[in-house]
This record gives structure tokens, C-alpha cells and sequence, in this order.
């Protein structure tokens, strides 16, 4: 049922997919823009017989919905002659309705249809959708695009023509002034520039535009305003330029949509920016209502994130505040439809100025004077982990960029840390997080009457909140007596001179456990907002800087984007300039910050990679196997004792080899599973900000740069096969696949030694080769290439990859001190650079991610698919029956690395396929795989998103959501369509579920890191209270309550997948994997009694991708990187942080098997054994973090306790106990 819109086109005609009702005309304009509507109303208004005929308007807004677009077909369109449709944006923002007006206009001779483009990218292909000539749409687009009366009177002239029958000729637009300087007075105060599009202009509508000047004035600036027609032809931007240079302006504050350069080139810069130099701050404009907003949990629409945030990062802007809403201001009796225009938030406008302001400020103040303050994340609230930041040496980090800051002329008086270790030593000898440290020294205080005073003016809706959690401030359990004995919050931290070192506040959970179950949207604490409003009040901080990923500010409730007063983030920072550290491989979590809490990402590098490598007991086997095969090839009598040596040595290894195989077979698959270990890609120690690591480690990145081949480049292992003429491909082909008899041959005469026996071992040589070659040349020496293809491989290596790679230390320092100078930070691409993307370096620019409008790519439909098929194959071989019903975990960070491919998988599942747009390659449709093509059983998929994921791909929801609803919807029989069973049975159900409406996480991270659980039943329980509301429906952006809808599809769920995009990190380097895989596997198990098949998607190389049990996964991390001595001694070189990466990785392990039972129960005693038994381990952990060596020992413990650890024996248990207390007697003698 749907209900009518009482003015077609107004602010709620899109809502709830209210139908239209308007009374039919000749000519129809359907928009976009509400600016084309407003300019033609008023100039029939001046010239009524213009067009001869009667002419509707409609913005396309109101014709969202499928049911939308056939009503008013049915009841407007058919009666008309002409449609003009101007879209904004590309043909999948409206393809539902395109099409429909295809077919209306392929119905009838005499009806015509226009499709005219808002962006001159689109013209050619929205153009060619229209029944017009191309050149005619293409430059009545350009006179729309243009504006003004002239230029509107030649479009209805020329439209005109067309109903009586003419064929017009292509009109020539009126080009108006562009840019167009508007309201610049001679005032006092710093000059700012600000862009707003000139279409407001010419449509009468100033408001948006006198608001945003009187908001700057009246936060002393001297604004600078331009009218443009956009920021895409060069002209404009010339005269942009020309105009702020002239004036010299501070900063830029920009109220268009789209970027100035296309997505394509915006790795190489933006031209307009980098002249001039400055921030440019992003004003956003919603194209909802304000009261829409208000109560929305996402805050902005899918169609406005993509143009007025995702495209504008790809320009390096700032993402700050909404500064005005779309609402209906009348209504046109001559279109028959609402007028709607931006109507300015004044309160939002003033956030905005005072941000402004404040970047002017950070900009003109003397480095000497500038108040800075460095923050380092403390999760858990431990003193063995303070200094989070994955993949970086925050301390070491941290200390460098003190030493730099006093370099450049910052007052850091005397006393600096020489090092990392040094920072962490005195930050430890204070007050942190963690209760041991309750006696120690705060930094300093904020008295609870100032506080007080600053709650006061809080929203209602924040103190209501806050209060129903912690009550009022006088009883924060934070409180303490400060000087003079009165309430006070404490300061964390350590300050020199005008550079403070804070460590981040706990977000409250370890204050009652039962938040960690029942609170995914829990609010800070008072005591966590106090420390950030100290750094505003007190200490008068210019900048904050959180230093690696990733804090937890960005992830406090609150809108997804668009955030309002009443936002615990911008309640926490408040319009300060941000700057964030962050590493380039994980553009979703950056993306958060940026678009959350106004950061300037400054990307760095990932940790040193490189080869695992075979090491103790896998070594030894390794020689075994070769003599054997050797011994067996010789008909040797030592192949007997060599056989059953083996058979005792994998019997002690317990190696994944599967279930039923006889020896030979063991010692088949242990020969290709030693292969898989050794080509294994291991983190090889930490990146420290704005250096590179030595020679060797720097030696092997490189090399995992090179190896991977690009569209036009083989990699390096690939050329040095080619120039071999070897057969196999040692990038894509299977390293347990055996070697050609042929490629045998080639590869002795070609290295010597042992014969090959598979493509490992074939790529292990080539490998060798490769790496001897990368430290020729960075030893600036060259050895005569063996062939062309190597040739060629190391040129691209010289010209490209090694500049690039290089470049990054001294990019990252220019940029940490360029940022903190308030001056621009260049935009760049992201991803994983391991992933054939060496554009991502070098480092140090303010990352973006991805067209929003091109996912799922083609890429990833096809690397999805070839995957989705493989599991499917897999799981049938396994247990003999098909798949029917599987959860997927889906995050938002690695769909913006890879395009989409979990999307691609979830829709090859079900057996849907994308349907793409011919130009651009865009998706803008599905279409159902008929069951004789597919050739086996639908999937009945169940996603399980991440608060990420549903802020930044709402438009991907909606997509899974309408492929949902098309298969079950199918006539099909239930064994070959389970989802369209379970609708028949169970009435329509969401698939789409996740976190609580501005809220983020899975729920188990409390529970675990507390010990506030008792088997994995209570795991699952909190996993099912974080992530029990569902997103369905078209938008796809606003969620319901729905436990018991979330319960009834887990409990059909037979497999558990998640897969991972790239081995720059591994399952136990971060919580996210066992908190979503983990978690939905102890919820299934929860709901069902039944322990699903948990299944490890490995997508790093897209030529070959590999699923495998989560068993097996566990088994190669430990093995190739855990007990690894080459990752074990890496760690010890970093010191503190080296510690807490061991622990962390212990931690995740021990989470992992709490709500999967995945483990294999010899991890734990290796690790006691190879870590804490291993004396130099344990007196660098003694001496670089006894606080690490103190939890892990408990860890085990625990482990042991909850019946994890079966294998414990008594030696190690008391071995660990003595540990403990060894490590006390250490923290407490300091």
C-alpha cells in the first residue's frame, strides 16, 4: 500500500515511496537539479507562451522506488509527448527509470524522449539512452549546465520545435561569467574562499549563499565568494585560481558536488588545489529535509554521499557539516509541482566558520606558538598496549615526530625521549588507563565545574544519553580530587612545553560488564569528553593528532555522516584540525575518520613484508622429504627408514594434511603444504612514520612490489620464468601443483641443486633469483639481464617502483609537518600496494577510496564469482550434499580496497549477475541466472555488514537487497531455491543485518579482553545483541530491531565464510576477524546447537583465489608467522611495541578459539614453549614489556582453565605461574 504525495515532488514525496499524482502535459522535465525547476518556473512565469504547450516538472527524487516510477508512467507519462529528463550523476542513479521511459517512448512513434547530462563525462552515454539526435541532447545538456534566461528560453524554443514535428540543429549555449565573484568587501580579517554553484544564482536562491558569508564574517573572516558553473573545465579552474591568489586566500570552503579532476587521474593530482595550496574544506548540502535528517541514524542520503563526499575526497577536501537542507518552499501551479530549495542550518553554518577559522588559525600562528597534542590510542586499557597503531611503531613513531616538530621551530623545552622506548617508559611512570596505575601522577586536571559548565549547553538528546549510562558528571567514576582537593577529571598524558602526548581515554566498558552485552551504542563517558574539552579549553590546542590506526573517537555514537550537535564524535573534538596517521592499506576505517571527525589522513607506509620461509621442525621435514623422493627416485634402501622417520615426524606435527589419506598421500600434501608455508607473505617487523626500513627489509618489500604482475607488466617471477621458458605461472598457479618434467629440467640447469618437485619450489628458486636482483640494484649495481622479459621487469622496477618506494620516508615527514602548518595535503589513492598497486606510493598523501557509483566492479564480479563457485565445489566434495544456507562477513575497508568482490560472491550465490552499463562499465542492473545456465542450487546468503559497510555503501545494501527479493520471488523448487523456500514458508525476512543504528563493532571485545563470559553461548549472545537490526528495503540505509529475525536465519546457516583481500596482515593482527567470523559463528552455534563450517576465503591474488577451512588458516598463520623465528626477532627490534604485537597476537588467538573451538590445541603449547620458554624471548619481553609477558602468561593460563588448552602439562602451567609472578615483582620494582 502505498500513499499519495500531497504535492508532487515535495520534501516527503520520496519517503515511505509515496506515489505521485500530477496532472498530465504535453512535455514533461524531470531533474535532479531543483535549480532547473525554480529558473524555468520563473521564466514561463515572465514569458507564459514560450513554450506554446503546458509543461510539468518533477524532481527525480520523488521517483525512487520502482512502484514510484510505474504510477506515474502510467498516470502522467502516458498521456505526454516529450520527456526531458537531466540527471545528475550517471545512468545507474536512475537506470529503473530510464529504462521504463525507453519502452514508453519505443511504444509510439510520436513520442520523444530527451536524456540530457548534469556532467559533461556523462553526455555521450545518457545522450544515446534519448530518441533525439546525440548532438542535440548533447548541447541542450550544455545550455542547461550554462543557466540563465537565454540560454533556458533556447532549450524550450528548441523543444518546441521538436513537437511540431522540426528537426532543430544543435543550439550553441550562452556562456555567462564563470566564476563570478559575489559580495567581497573591503573588511578586516583573514580572506577565505568560497565556492557555490552558480545555478542557485540564476534560479533566484541566495539564501544558501548570504548564510554561509554572514557565518564567516561572523567568526571574523573576510570570505571571497564565486559563482561557478562546477569545477571540471579548466577555464573555471584558471579563474578560480587566478581570483584566490590574487586575494590571497587562507583557506577554500566548497559547496560543490563531483571533484575537479576525474576518478581515473586523481592519483596525479588536482591542479586548482595544488595551486593554490590550502585546505579545502567540503560544506556539504543535504537533499533531504532537515527533519528527515534529525532522525536519521546514516544522516546523509546514498545519492549525497557519493557526490558531495566520496567524489570530493578524490580532491583532497575536508569533510565537515551539513550547512543547509532541501525543503519544499512552495509550490508551481504552471509545472504542478513542489519548488524546493537549500535552506541554510545557521548553527551547522557556524560549526563550519569556526572550523574555518581554526585551520586560518593552526595556518598563521608561529610554529614557536602553535599548541599541539599527539594522541595515542590504549586498547585494551591495559599498560602492556598502549600505543595501538596496526602496522606502526607508534612509540618510536611518536617519538620521531616530537624530534621534528622541535626541528621545525615548535617550543618543545628540554627533556625529548630519545626514543620510543623512552616515551613509553614515561608515560607508563604516570597515570594510564589501566587501574594498577590509580597511585601515579595525572598530566594534569580538568575541574568538574568547568565541565559542568561546558555540559550545560550540551543538546538535551546528548545529556539525556550520557546520563542514562553514567549519570550526572558529579558522579563519574573518573573523578578524582584534583588541586586544592576539589572533583576533577584527570589528564593522561605527558606535555612538553606546547606539544602534548595524551593517551586516549577508555570508551567505559571495563566499568560494568554488562555494557559489553547490551550497549553497542554505549556513549563515552564524561571522563573521556573531559580530556578532549581540556585540550580545548586549557591546554588551547591548535591540532590533534592521532597517531595510527586506529583510535576510538571516530567510532562513538552518532550519525553515519552529516553529523549534528548532539554527535558524540563532534561533541568530543568539537571543530578542531585534525591530522591522522594512518596506514594506506585500510581505506575504510581511514574514511571513518575523515568523514566522522574532519581528519586529514597522512597515509604511511605498511610494515616491512617478506617470504616466511621454512624454520625448525618444518625445515627438517622439508630436507626429509627430499631425500626420500630422492632416495625413492635411486630405488635407495634408505627410502624405507626415511618413510617411517616421516610417518613419525607428521604425526608429531599434527600438519592440516586432511582427513583419510594414507601415507603416501600424507606425504603428497605435506610436500605441497610446506611449499604453500615457505612462499607464505609475513609482516617482517613495524613501520616507523617517515623512515624506511633497512636494507634487507627493504629489499624483500620491494620485491613483494615487483612480484606482483600489473595490466601491462608481468611481475618479476613471472619474467624470469618467461625468459626460462618454464610452463607454469608462479604468480596464479598452485604452489602444491607438481612440476613438468620439462620445467624440471629448465630450472636444474638454470639454478643447480635439488631437483624441483613442484611449482613451489619452482617459484622458491625463482624467488631467490628475484631478491638477489632487487639488492643489485639498491645497491645501485647491475647484473646483465638473462633475457628481455627480466630486462624489461627491471626497468619498471628502476623507473617506477623503486622511485616510488623510496620517496616515501621523506613524503611522510613533509606531510606530517606541511599538516600541522595548515597547509594542503595532496589527495591519493588507497589500498594494498602488494595487490599490483604500486600508485598507492609513495605515501604520505590524504587518502580517498572509491567510486562509489562503479561497485561492484568487473574485476570484482569475476574474482567473486570464480570464488563463490569454488566453495560451492569444495563444500559439495566435503559433505556430499549442496550448500543451502551460508552468513557471510562483509566490511566496509576491504570492499573499498577490492570493488566489491563479497558483493560479487553474495550475488554469484545466489545466481545473479550484474547487468553493466556498455561506456562506463558501471553496474545498473541485476538480472536472475536461469537455473539450466547455473547449473546447480541457489544459496540462501544471510550478510552480516559492519556499521562501516553500512555507512559507506548504503547503495550496495539496496543492491543485495533487490537480488534478495528477485530470486525469491522465483516459481523454483524449494531443493533448488532455499531462500524462495524459506519466503513461502517463513513470509519475507531480511538477509541484511548488523549493528545498532550509529553504532559500531560485534560485541565480543569487552567480553573477552574482561573475562566477563562463561562458554561461548554468552559470546554468541552479545554477537546477536550487537548485530540484530536489519537493513532492508530500497534505500537500504535505515535499520529495525529484528533479534528474532536474525535468530531464525542463523539457525539455518550451514557454512560461516569471510574472506580476506591481501596478505599485507593476517586473522590474528587485528580483533575485527574473530569478532565478526568468530562471532557469527558462536551465535549459529548459539541459536542452532550445532557448530557451523567455518570457511577462510584467501582473495590476495585475484588470478587465484583459494577457500580453505578456517582450521587449515589458523594452522598456516602460526606456523609461517606466529612461531616464525624471523617475525619473532623482528618484534624484538621494536621493542614495547614489538611486546605488545606478540601479545596481541596471543589474544586474538585465544578470542578465536573462545567462539570458534578452531584452534588447534598444540598453538597454544608452541607458543608457551617457542615464546615464554625460549630465554632470550623472555628476557626481551622482561625488559621491553614485562606487562606483555604478564598476559600472556595469564592468557594461557586461561586458555588452560577454560578448556581450550587440553595439552597443558604441568611443567608449563607451573612455568607460566611463576611467570606471572616474576613479571609483577618486575612492573612493580618500575
Amino acid at each position: 500500500m502505498h500513499r499519495l504525495a500531497s504535492i508532487p515532488g515535495g520534501s516527503g514525496a520520496a519517503d515511505a515511496g509515496a506515489l505521485v499524482e500530477q496532472p498530465a502535459a504535453p512535455v514533461l522535465l524531470l531533474s535532479s537539479a531543483d535549480t532547473d525547476l525554480l529558473a524555468v518556473d520563473q521564466l514561463l512565469e515572465r514569458e507564459p507562451d514560450l513554450l506554446g504547450v503546458e509543461l510539468r516538472g518533477l524532481n527525480l527524487a520523488a521517483l525512487t522506488h520502482p512502484a514510484q516510477v510505474d504510477h506515474y508512467l502510467s498516470s502522467t507519462v502516458c498521456h505526454s509527448r516529450l520527456v526531458l529528463v537531466r540527471l545528475l550523476g550517471g545512468r545507474g542513479h536512475w537506470n529503473y527509470g530510464l529504462e521504463r521511459l525507453q519502452h514508453w517512448a519505443a511504444d509510439h512513434p510520436d513520442r520523444q524522449l530527451l536524456v540530457l547530462a548534469g556532467t559533461e563525462e556523462e553526455e555521450l552515454v545518457l545522450a544515446e539512452l534519448g530518441t533525439a539526435p546525440v548532438e542535440l541532447s548533447i548541447a541542450l545538456a550544455r545550455c542547461l549546465r550554462e543557466g540563465g534566461p537565454r540560454n533556458l528560453r533556447v532549450l524550450l524554443e528548441t523543444l518546441q520545435d521538436l513537437l511540431a514535428g522540426g528537426t532543430p540543429q544543435p543550439p550553441v549555449a550562452v556562456h555567462l561569467a564563470d566564476p563570478l565573484p559575489h559580495d567581497w568587501r573591503p573588511e578586516p580579517g583573514p580572506r577565505v574562499g568560497v565556492i557555490v554553484y552558480r545555478a542557485l544564482l540564476q534560479a533566484g536562491d541566495l539564501a544558501l549563499m548570504d548564510a554561509t558569508l554572514l557565518a564567516l564574517r561572523r567568526a571574523g573572516l573576510s570570505p571571497r565568494a564565486l559563482w561557478v558553473s562546477g569545477l571540471r573545465e579548466p577555464a573555471v579552474q584558471s579563474g578560480v585560481a587566478d581570483l584566490f591568489q590574487r586575494e590571497g586566500v587562507e583557506t577554500v570552503l566548497c559547496s560543490t558536488s563531483f571533484a575537479s579532476v576525474q576518478f581515473e587521474e586523481a592519483g596525479l593530482g588536482a591542479p586548482l588545489w595544488e595551486r593554490l595550496g590550502v585546505p579545502v574544506l567540503q560544506l556539504l548540502c543535504s537533499s533531504q529535509p532537515r527533519q528527515r535528517w534529525q532522525a536519521s541514524s546514516i544522516g546523509l542520503g546514498p545519492i549525497d554521499l557519493t557526490l558531495q563526499v566520496a567524489l570530493p575526497e578524490l580532491d583532497g577536501r575536508l569533510t565537515t557539516r551539513i550547512g543547509a537542507f532541501k525543503e519544499t518552499v512552495g509550490a508551481s501551479g504552471r509545472l504542478a509541482a513542489a519548488l524546493q530549495s537549500y535552506q541554510p542550518d545557521p548553527e551547522r553554518l557556524a560549526w563550519i566558520a569556526q572550523l574555518t577559522a581554526n585551520w586560518i588559525s593552526l595556518r598563521q600562528t608561529p610554529a614557536a606558538q602553535r599548541q599541539i597534542a599527539l594522541v595515542l590510542a590504549n586498547y585494551p586499557t591495559r599498560n602492556s598496549r598502549l600505543a595501538n597503531g596496526v602496522g606502526l611503531d607508534t612509540p618510536a613513531s611518536t617519538a620521531l615526530m616530537l624530534q621534528w616538530l622541535q626541528q621545525d621551530g615548535y617550543a618543545l623545552g628540554d627533556g625529548l625521549p630519545a626514543d620510543g622506548e623512552a616515551l613509553i617508559q614515561a608515560l607508563l611512570a604516570g597515570l594510564t588507563n589501566d587501574p594498577e596505575s590509580g597511585h601515579r601522577q595525572a598530566l594534569d586536571h580538568l575541574p568538574l565545574a568547568a565541565y559542568q559548565s561546558w555540559y550545560r549547553q550540551l543538546p538535551v538528546a546528548a545529556r539525556s544519553a550520557l546520563e542514562s549510562v553514567w549519570g550526572p558528571p558529579e558522579t563519574d567514576a573518573g573523578l578524582q580530587p584534583g588541586p586544592g582537593g576539589t572533583p576533577a577529571f584527570p589528564i593522561r598524558g605527558l606535555r612538553f612545553e606546547n606539544v602534548v602526548v595524551l593517551i586516549q581515554p577508555e570508551r567505559g566498558y571495563d566499568r560494568d560488564p554488562s555494557l559489553s552485552y547490551h550497549s553497542p551504542d554505549l556513549p563515552p563517558t564524561h571522563a573521556y569528553l573531559a580530556q578532549y574539552l581540556w585540550l580545548r579549553q586549557c591546554f588551547g590546542c591548535h591540532a590533534v593528532v592521532h597517531v595510527g590506526k586506529h583510535g576510538n573517537l571516530e567510532w562513538l555514537p552518532g550519525k553515519g555522516l552529516g553529523l549534528s550537535g548532539a554527535c558524540f564524535p563532534e561533541l568530543a573534538l568539537g571543530p578542531m584540525p585534525h591530522l591522522y596517521p594512518f596506514i594506506v592499506n585500510d581505506p575504510g576505517e581511514g574514511s571513518q575518520a575523515k568523514r566522522r571527525s574532519q581528519a586529514v589522513i597522512l597515509d604511511h607506509l605498511t610494515p616491512p613484508l617478506g617470504r616466511a620461509g621454512l624454520h625448525g621442525e618444518l625445515q627438517l621435514l622439508e630436507v626429509l622429504l627430499d631425500e626420500y623422493w630422492e632416495a625413492t627416485q635411486l630405488g635407495s634402501e634408505r627410502a624405507g627408514p626415511l618413510r617411517k622417520q616421516l610417518a613419525q615426524r607428521l604425526e608429531s606435527l599434527q600438519l592440516p594434511l586432511g582427513p583419510g589419506l594414507e601415507l603416501d598421500g600424507r606425504l603428497d600434501a605435506a610436500d605441497g603444504y610446506l611449499c604453500e608455508l615457505k612462499e607464505a607473505q609475513i609482516r617482517l617487523g613495524l613501520h616507523t612514520y617517515g623512515t624506511l626500513p633497512e636494507q634487507g627489509k627493504l629489499a624483500e618489500l620491494l620485491l613483494c612490489l615487483a612480484r606482483c604482475p600489473l595490466a601491462q607488466q608481468p611481475g618479476l617471477t613471472q619474467a624470469l620464468a618467461t625468459d626460462l621458458q618454464l610452463g607454469f605461472d608462479p604468480w596464479a598457479d598452485g604452489d602444491d601443483m607438481p612440476l613438468d618434467p620439462a620445467d624440471q629440467q629448465r630450472l636444474l640447469a638454470a639454478f643447480g641443486g635439488q631437483s624441483p618437485r613442484r611449482v613451489g619450489d619452482g617459484t622458491a628458486l625463482l624467488e631467490s633469483r628475484a631478491l638477489a636482483l632487487v639488492q643489485l640494484e639498491l645497491g645501485g649495481q647491475r647484473q646483465e639481464p638473462g633475457g628481455a622479459a627480466e630486462a624489461k621487469a627491471l626497468e619498471h622496477l628502476r623507473q617506477e617502483l623503486l622511485p616510488r618506494l623510496l620517496a616515501c620516508a621523506p613524503a611522510e615527514r613533509g606531510a606530517f609537518l606541511r599538516g600541522l602548518g595548515g597547509k594542503r595535503i595532496a589527495a591519493g589513492p588507497s589500498g594494498a600496494p602488494t595487490r599490483g598497486r604500486p600508485d598507492l606510493l609513495p605515501t604520505g598523501r590524504n587518502f580517498y577510496s572509491v567510486d562509489l557509483r562503479g561497485l561492484p566492479t568487473e574485476a570484482a564480479w569475476d574474482l567473486g564469482r570464480r570464488s563463490a563457485e569454488l566453495l560451492l565445489e569444495l563444500h559439495l566434495q566435503e559433505q556430499g550434499e549442496h550448500l543451502q544456507n551460508l552468513a557471510l562477513s562483509v566490511w566496509g575497508t576491504a570492499t573499498m580496497r577490492n570493488g566489491g568482490e563479497d558483493i560479487a560472491q553474495t550475488l554469484a550465490l545466489l545466481g545473479v549477475r550484474p547487468v553493466w552499463d556498455g561506456p562506463t562499465r558501471r553496474m545498473v542492473d541485476l538480472e536472475v541466472i536461469p537455473l539450466s545456465l547455473l547449473g546447480r542450487p541457489r544459496v540462501d546468503v544471510t550478510l552480516r555488514i559492519s556499521g562501516l559497510f553500512r555507512d559507506a555503501f548504503p547503495q550496495l545494501v539496496a543492491w543485495v537487497n533487490r537480488a534478495t527479493e528477485l530470486v525469491a520471488r522465483l516459481e523454483e523448487a524449494d531443493a533448488e531455491n532455499p531462500l524462495a523456500a524459506a519466503w513461502r514458508r517463513e513470509g519475507q525476512s531480511a538477509r541484511v543485518y548488523g549493528s545498532a543504528p550509529g553504532a559500531y563493532g560485534a560485541g565480543l571485545q569487552g567480553l573477552i579482553d574482561g573475562g566477563h563470559w562463561e562458554d561461548r553461548g554468552d559470546l554468541g549472545d552479545a554477537f546477536l545483541n550487537w548485530s540484530s537490526w536489519r537493513y532492508d528495503g530500497q534505500a537500504g540505509i535505515e535499520a529495525r530491531a529484528d533479534r528474532a529475525g536474525l535468530e531464525q536465519r542463523l539457525g539455518a546457516v550451514q557454512v560461516v565464510l569471510h574472506n580476506q583481500d591481501n596478505r599485507e596482515h593476517d586473522l590474528l593482527d587485528s580483533d575485527d576477524y574473530y569478532q565478526f567470523q568468530g562471532g557469527l559463528s558462536a551465535a549459529v552455534e548459539r541459536v542452532s546447537g550445532q557448530r557451523p563450517a567455518l570457511w577462510f576465503g584467501d582473495h590476495s591474488r585475484s588470478a587465484r583465489p583459494r577457500l580453505h577451512r578456517l582450521e587449515r588458516e589458523f594452522d598456516k598463520v602460526l606456523r609461517s608467522r606466529v612461531l616464525n623465528p624471523r617475525w619473532i626477532g623482528a618484534m624484538q627490534q621494536h621493542g614495547y611495541k614489538g611486546g605488545f604485537e606478540m601479545a596481541a597476537s596471543l589474544d586474538y588467538l585465544f578470542a578465536y578459539d573462545a567462539s570458534t573451538g578452531c584452534v588447534p590445541d598444540w598453538g597454544y603449547g608452541a607458543i608457551c614453549d617457542q615464546w615464554l620458554g625460549d630465554r632470550s624471548v623472555r628476557s626481551f619481553l622482561e625488559q621491553a614489556n614485562p606487562w606483555a609477558l604478564r598476559d600472556m602468561a595469564e592468557r594461557l593460563l586461561e586458555a588452560h582453565h577454560r578448556g581450550l588448552w587440553e595439552g597443558a602439562n604441568q611443567n608449563q602451567l607451573e612455568h607460566l605461574r611463576q611467570l606471572v609472578l616474576t613479571s609483577e615483582a618486575k612492573i612493580e620494582q618500575g
